[in-house]
């Protein structure tokens, strides 16, 4: 049967100031990562000593060499060991990644040397999950590596979408393996996605809009592929929006 803890919330953060924002509102844990426009790649050292120091909340770690695919050449593979032991030396809680095989399943071996690493931190496999051929399958496969805990969509763009899916890995999963839906999930719906699925972690940005305070702001040059406006407005994980969350998430 499902874990009967409390409901936790968990903000993938992107930046010291979403870390920050995230434990203002309340959540349990951080998945702190980088470039989220590419599904999110491992954050810096820096990041993650910094929130290590000013943060008490868990702190995971997105294990992640690169965007694209989650299947990985043999230097990418060192790579990801050599940040699991830095992750490890700068006190990192956790560590989130998942790595698959060319057939869409997970790949069991490359998992379980990573995990052996990891130990005794605790292991989230993530959205690779959602691009697994077999989610019943993998979900065993993850449930045999003694996975922690699984971020998923239900194989879909948002939770919402996936819900009927997440909620049959969650009974599935028979308290084996934590099963978190993530994706979209924002005040408008959590409650709609609670109800749909049984779960006990809940995963999200809870972003809102930020406005640089530049006064000269140069109309030649746009330094990112999203336009020009976007080299003087972000994106950062917002304390009320995760509030919000958390008192919603008490609600029976």
């Amino acid at each position: 049967m499902t874990s009967m803890k409390s409901i936790e919330i968990e903000v993938c953060a992107t930046s010291i100031m979403s870390a920050m924002a995230a434990e203002i509102g309340g959540a349990k844990r951080i998945e702190l990562c980088d470039n989220i426009a590419e599904g999110g790649t491992t954050p810096s050292a820096g990041m993650i000593k910094l929130c290590k120091q000013i943060l008490n909340l868990d702190v995971c770690i997105l294990l992640r060499p690169r965007g694209g695919d989650f299947l990985y050449n043999d230097i990418e593979f060192e790579l990801m060991k050599q940040d699991i032991i830095t992750a490890k030396e700068l006190g990192a809680d956790g560590i989130v990644t998942g790595i698959l095989t060319p057939d869409g399943l997970v790949d069991m071996a490359r998992m379980q040397q990573l995990i052996d690493l990891i130990h005794p931190m605790e292991v989230v496999f993530h959205r690779a999950f959602d691009m697994t051929s077999d989610p019943h399958k993998a979900l065993i496969q993850l449930i045999d590596l003694k996975v922690d805990r699984l971020l998923t969509s239900g194989q879909k763009n948002t939770a919402l979408e996936g819900a009927s899916l997440i909620r049959k890995l969650v009974e599935q999963s028979d308290g084996r393996i934590d099963i978190m839906p993530g994706s979209g999930i924002n005040t408008n719906n959590f409650a709609e996605i609670k109800k749909l699925i049984h779960a006990r972690d809940f995963h999200l940005t809870g972003r809102s809009p930020v406005a640089s305070q530049m006064e000269y702001k140069s109309d030649e040059v746009v330094l990112n592929s999203f336009g020009h406006h976007e080299d003087f407005q972000w994106l950062e994980t917002d304390s009320d929006i995760v509030s919000e969350i958390v008192r919603q998430s008490k609600i029976e």
